[in-house]
């Protein structure tokens, strides 16, 4: 059982003595915390601390003595006499000291600009790495079709793809009849009823129903995605699968990311379809508006190329989808909060590159003229 510690103060007209003794460990932690603090409110410049008589000494000690010996800005401090079977404790522990100087606020700021540069580079690289991985899987399976797992393949179609349906065309229907009821609500100050059919057609086929599936698909399917992939690699099933001679990219990965690839622009084309019958169905009975109206002007307001923009922009987002999706859940450590955290990023991440993407894809229809 650990005894009790002491530090002698002796008093001198420029300085003061101490002498430490008795058991420096953790049992004795707050008596110690104690008697420093005491010793830095003392007046003095320069204080001499003997430490030969210290019979007991732990990690807690040494970081006791290091605070001491390093004092608190006021104070010259002297640490003599500590006994060569402690000394090589209290060096590690003043060395480890020295590796994280406080810092100020400014410093701190820094560090974690710089920490969250350093993120972004290395999730880059992460998501290149996944990309070049996918693309070298894709062509082994092209030029050797048995490769793929039709069965795990056809499985993944139907949760992501047949199984969102439901929720899919009723969300949408829903944005459809608030987009109609809003674009009416406006419209009719002007007199101008007619043109909410334009709103809601052009917007949902160009941009809105292809965005709105995708960000239900990445928090339903990709968050799900992350959420296996991970689970899977805490238990270590994806080394398991290594050591049996397959390849997690072709078995786990793939067939995910087709499905995503393949079931998108279906799910985009039902829920645009969905939102334009809201948009009808609200123009009808808020606006006062014909459904044969309603469809008549809705064939003269879109075209093709807005069908068209849409549909192209689906499997992309798709891919987006479901690369960010395993990329993270490979990223799981070992514990609960790191699949929690990394389901959550998952989800985040496709969601703002969905929306970037969708971006880009604007710029890039309006350039050349769709």
């Amino acid at each position: 059982m650990a005894g009790d510690c002491l530090i002698e103060i002796e008093h001198g007209s420029d300085r003061i003595a101490l002498t430490g003794s008795g058991a420096w460990v953790a049992f004795n932690a707050r008596r110690l915390e104690v008697l420093i603090d005491r010793i830095f409110s003392l007046d003095t410049r320069r204080i001499e601390v003997n430490a030969a008589d210290i019979s007991q000494f732990d990690t807690f000690g040494a970081v006791a003595l290091d605070r001491l010996a390093r004092g608190d800005g006021r104070h010259d401090v002297v640490v003599t006499g500590l006994s060569g079977r402690y000394a090589g404790l209290y060096e590690k522990v003043r060395e480890a000291g020295k590796e994280h100087p406080p810092r100020d606020k400014q410093t701190s700021a820094l560090a974690e600009i710089g920490a969250a540069l350093q993120n972004f580079g290395a999730d880059g690289l992460r998501y290149l790495h996944m990309i070049g991985a996918f693309a070298m899987a894709l062509a082994c399976v092209v030029t050797r079709p048995r490769r793929l797992r039709l069965p795990s393949l056809a499985n993944q179609i139907d949760r992501v793809g047949w199984k969102s349906i439901p929720i899919i065309t009723l969300i949408t229907l829903l944005i459809g009849g608030i987009i109609a009821q809003q674009g009416i609500f406006h419209f009719r100050r002007f007199g101008a009823e007619d043109y909410v059919v334009d709103l809601v057609g052009i917007l949902i086929l160009r941009e809105i129903g292809v965005l709105l599936v995708a960000i239900m698909v990445a928090g339903r399917s990709g968050s799900s995605y992350t959420a296996e992939l991970g689970s899977m690699k805490m238990r270590e099933e994806i080394d398991a699968l290594r050591t049996m001679g397959r390849e997690p990219m072709e078995v786990l990965i793939l067939p995910r990311v087709l499905a995503l690839v393949v079931g998108l622009p279906a799910l985009a084309f039902l829920g645009s379809i969905a939102a334009l019958f809201g948009g009808g169905l609200v123009a009808w009975i808020y606006g006062g508006m014909d459904p044969s109206i309603y469809v008549a002007r809705l064939r003269e307001a879109v075209s093709m190329t807005d069908f068209e923009v849409g549909m192209i922009k689906a499997p992309f987002m798709a891919l987006v989808i479901g690369l960010v999706a395993c990329t993270e859940g490979l990223k799981v450590q070992g514990s609960s909060e790191s699949l929690g955290l990394q389901t959550t990023a998952s989800v985040v991440k496709s969601i703002f590159m969905v929306i970037v993407l969708d971006g880009f894809f604007a710029i890039f229809f309006s350039s050349i003229g769709m």
